[in-house]
C-alpha cells in the first residue's frame, strides 16, 4: 500500500521529491519516533495522538525549562546593562581627570590651546569619516566575522513580513549598524566626544577655575560609579543563579529556546529536515543545539533521541553555515551527554531520513522490535494493532 507522498520520485543525493522537486517533510521529532519504533512514527503520521501520564508531565516540564531559560536570558541582559552603565560611568570619570590635567598645566605660549583645538578637531572629523566607512562598508564580511542566529533570524523576519530588504543591513550583508554594530556607535560617539572638548579648549576663559570644576564632578561621578558598581555585582550574581538552575555551562550563551510559539522552525531545504531544538547555546564561539529529556533517566542515551539530536546539529550548520561539533543531550539536571557530528553521524541521519522519506511515499512500516518494555512505554499502543503487550 503506497504511502501519502505515492507521486514522489528520488531527487538530488537520494532524497524524496513532490512533483514540483521540493525534498518531503520530515520533522526531527518523525525522526525519534522512527526511531523508537516505525509503527508509532507511522501512527503518528495517521493523527494517532500520544497518551499517558509522561505526555503530560513531559509537557509541564519542558515548559519549566523555557521559563528557567528565560529567567537566565534576562538576567544576563540585566547584568550586561550594568556592567556597560558602569564602564561607560568610570569612562567618564577618566575623560574628566584628563580634561582638568589639560586645562591646568596647558601653557599660552608652549602649548597654546588653539593649537590643542585645531588637532582634536582633524582627529573628530578622522573618526567621523571612519564611522562613515564602518557603516557602510561590509568589513566583518572581509575579515570572516560570523552572523550570529538571532541576527540571521532577525533580517528574514523583516524581509519575509515585509518584502524588503533593510536599508542599512541587507540580507548577506556582514555588517552595519544593526549588525554588531557598537564599534561603529563607539566611533560616533568619540566623534561627539573630540569634538565637544575641542570647543571647550578655544571657548574656556579661566581654565583654572574649569580644570577645579571638572575634578569636582569627576569625584562625583566616582561615588555614582562605585554604586552602579555594587549593582552590577548584585546582577552577575542574579545571572550565575539563574544559569545554574537553567542547567548551563559557566560561559555558555544562550541564543533560542523553543517555546513552539515565537522560536522559529529551522528548516533545510535540500533533505526536507525541518525541527526546533530546545535550545542553542554559543559555547567556547560554537553553536551548540541542546535537547532536554524528561521522565526516566536511562543507563545510555536512546538511540531515538540521539538521531533526534543529530537532526538539530543538521539543521544549525545550514542555518548558520557553520559546523557545530556536538550537540548536548541533557537528561534531567545532571545526566549530561555529548553527541559528536562526525561522517558517520552524518551517514546516519541521511540514511534515516531517506528511510522515512521512502516510507512516507511506499508506505508499509512495521514493528522493528521483539520488546514487551518497548510496547508497554509507547505513548500509541493503544492504537497499535502489533503491540506486544
Amino acid at each position: 500500500m503506497g504511502g501519502v507522498f505515492s507521486g514522489a520520485k528520488i531527487g538530488p543525493e537520494d532524497y524524496y521529491c513532490d512533483e514540483d522537486g521540493n525534498a518531503l517533510p520530515v520533522s526531527a521529532s518523525d525522526l525519534e519516533r522512527f526511531m523508537y519504533c516505525p509503527l508509532s512514527w507511522q501512527l503518528a503520521k495517521e493523527g494517532t495522538s500520544g497518551v499517558g501520564e509522561a505526555i503530560e508531565e513531559g509537557v509541564e516540564k519542558h515548559k519549566e525549562i523555557h521559563n528557567d531559560m528565560n529567567e537566565y536570558q534576562e538576567a544576563m541582559i540585566r547584568m550586561r546593562r550594568s556592567l556597560l552603565i558602569w564602564s561607560w560611568w568610570f569612562g567618564i570619570i577618566i575623560a574628566f581627570a584628563i580634561d582638568s590635567i589639560a586645562f591646568l598645566y596647558i601653557d599660552d605660549v608652549m602649548n597654546p590651546p588653539l593649537e590643542f583645538a585645531k588637532i582634536l578637531s582633524m582627529w573628530s572629523v578622522s573618526c567621523l569619516i571612519v564611522a562613515i566607512l564602518s557603516i557602510a562598508l561590509p568589513w566583518r564580511n572581509w575579515f570572516k566575522f560570523e552572523r550570529s542566529i538571532k541576527e540571521i533570524r532577525d533580517l528574514k523576519e523583516q524581509f519575509e513580513s515585509t518584502g524588503l530588504e533593510p536599508t542599512w543591513s541587507p540580507i548577506g550583508f556582514l555588517g552595519g549598524w544593526f549588525s554588531a554594530g557598537r564599534t561603529e556607535a563607539g566611533l560616533l560617539l568619540a566623534t561627539i566626544v573630540i569634538g565637544a572638548h575641542a570647543i571647550a579648549l578655544v571657548a574656556a576663559e579661566d581654565r583654572d577655575q574649569a580644570a577645579f570644576i571638572l575634578i569636582v564632578i569627576a569625584f562625583i561621578w566616582t561615588f555614582l560609579a562605585t554604586w552602579q558598581l555594587q549593582r552590577s555585582l548584585k546582577a552577575e550574581n542574579e545571572m550565575v543563579e539563574n544559569r545554574k538552575k537553567a542547567g548551563l555551562e559557566e560561559g555558555a550563551q544562550l541564543m533560542y529556546s523553543d517555546d513552539d510559539k515565537s522560536s522559529d522552525l529551522l528548516i533545510d531545504p535540500v533533505s526536507g529536515l525541518r525541527g526546533r531544538p530546545d535550545q542553542i547555546v554559543i559555547i567556547d564561539g560554537e553553536f551548540i543545539p541542546v535537547e532536554q529529556k524528561t521522565g526516566k533517566v536511562p543507563k545510555k542515551p536512546h538511540a531515538s533521541h540521539r538521531l533526534q539530536l543529530l537532526a538539530y546539529i543538521s539543521l544549525v550548520e545550514t542555518s548558520t553555515n557553520k559546523s557545530p561539533p556536538y550537540g548536548v543531550l541533557r537528561y534531567g539536571e545532571d545526566d549530561v551527554h555529548q553527541v559528536f557530528w562526525d561522517q558517520h553521524a552524518q551517514q546516519h541521519l541521511q540514511e534515516s531520513i531517506i528511510e522515512v522519506q521512502r516510507l512516507m511515499v511506499e508506505g508499509g512500516a512495521k514493528r522493528n522490535h521483539e520488546r514487551k518494555g518497548k510496547c508497554r512505554h509507547c505513548s500509541r499502543r493503544y492504537a497499535c494493532s502489533e503491540s506486544l503487550v
